[in-house]
């Protein structure tokens, strides 16, 4: 420690003088900071050259002492301040503690949040494609049962709106004509994909729509947009996976592969064509939106049903309940077909509105395994262990795509933001 000795010899005038500068120093510099709050440049003995923005920061990265903003709440006051008052922060350390703790208390919260969304998703989807499955295999006609399901989805929506459980969306002639399009495709992939569990495993017909973002590819680059090599590179497991498990599948059928693939061109065009029509709907939230497609794709795909196998529902009907033993438990399969197809597609909107579509892209990617695993531990269908190699191939490649797909959309966002 240095001592600094005032010797009585010194003249008391010259020491008197000298603590009046003293006293008025820190007045005129902050006279100075207030009449010119712009940086400014401080000239240092010994040569040093000006420092025109100096900062001293903390662990926090907030500035304790700055010479750009004097103004800063953190910087240099109107009033000189002690060393000890420069050197620590201005916020309680308590009040940091708590800060913290409210942080983590709320991450906490969205993370279990999220975790429910994507299980009941998951919960609702398995639900739906086990007791589809099962009226499918006693009442083999999918026609009426997807009308059905779109039916209860119709119903389901129309209570919620009836009863202000929901906002109910303001319906014009415009959003309706933009809707005709989107509700159409909806229809063709929800019927196919129908067909496809009437005549094949459940295991396979996802298997088969993991391939669906190799025909948004194709059909977005036809109609303009490009795409990188790494999303080109990732569709081609997908392909691959897809062709082994078409090959080795026991219970393999024509039907049940068109079926599968033409509801991946529907759903892909539903996509596509909602981007294109729907822009200027941005007020209509996704519920909203899958509500009233919902109720357009009914109206298409009835009155086809009773001209495709009409005739046929009465005798199978019969057959139907003659296979299960008593009505109510068919009458108990097809209702939860149709509530748990509309439930599902609703958390998987809600979750979309959650996350971000990285996020969904791959949970949805999980949801094809858990789904596959529960089908096949469910029905018992037999799976060779090429089978099974070739969806783990596919679905892989879709969890590729996602992360090439996520990667071209954060290089346009950011060109659009240099732009």
């Amino acid at each position: 420690m240095i001592s600094l000795n005032l010797s009585p010899s010194l003249n008391p005038g010259l020491l008197h003088k000298t603590r009046t500068r003293t006293r008025q120093q820190p007045t005129r510099l902050s006279a100075l900071l207030v009449t010119n709050p712009k940086p400014f440049n401080h000239r240092y003995p010994l040569g040093l050259s000006p420092i025109p923005n100096l900062q001293i920061r903390d662990a926090a990265a907030k500035p304790l002492l700055s010479l750009s903003n004097p103004e800063s709440s953190s910087g240099f006051s109107r009033r000189p301040r002690s060393i000890a008052a420069v050197g620590s922060s201005d916020s309680n350390p308590d009040e940091k503690s708590d800060l913290g703790e409210a942080e983590k208390k709320e991450k906490k919260a969205k993370t279990l949040q999220l975790g429910i969304v994507f299980g009941l998703w998951y919960f609702q989807n398995i639900v739906f494609n086990i007791f589809n499955k099962k009226a499918l295999n006693v009442f083999p006609y999918p026609w009426l049962l997807a009308s059905f399901q779109l039916f209860a989805g119709s119903i389901w929506m129309l209570i919620l709106w009836s009863f202000k459980l929901y906002p109910c969306p303001k319906i014009s002639k415009p959003f309706i004509i933009a809707l005709l399009g989107p509700a159409l495709f909806h229809t063709i992939g929800h019927i196919s994909a129908c067909v496809s569990f009437s005549k094949v495993a459940v295991s396979f017909t996802h298997v088969i729509k993991s391939a669906e973002p190799v025909f948004s590819v194709i059909f977005s680059s036809l109609l303009g947009d490009s795409y990188p090599l790494a999303v080109w590179l990732s569709i081609l497991p997908i392909v691959m996976g897809c062709s082994l498990a078409a090959v080795t599948e026991v219970s393999f059928n024509l039907g049940g592969l068109s079926g599968a693939m033409i509801s991946n061109v529907g759903f892909v065009l539903r996509n596509i064509y909602s981007k294109r029509s729907l822009q200027s709907f941005k007020e209509i939230d996704g519920l909203n939106l899958y509500g009233c497609i919902s109720i357009l794709s009914l109206l298409y795909l009835f009155p086809v049903a009773i001209f495709v196998e009409g005739s046929h529902w009465v005798q199978g009907y019969h057959k139907a309940i003659a296979s299960v033993g008593t009505p109510s438990t068919f009458y108990f399969w097809v209702l939860l077909s149709g509530v748990f197809y509309h439930l599902y597609n609703q958390s998987s909107y809600q979750a979309l509105d959650e996350i971000s579509p990285l996020t969904f892209s791959v949970g949805n990617t999980m949801k094809r395994v858990v789904v596959i695993v529960s089908t096949v531990l469910v029905f018992r269908n037999p799976v060779r262990p090429l089978n099974a190699l070739g969806s783990a191939i596919a679905i892989f490649g879709t969890f590729l795509y996602s992360q090439a797909t996520a990667k071209k959309k954060k290089i346009e966002v950011g060109g659009d933001k240099k732009n």
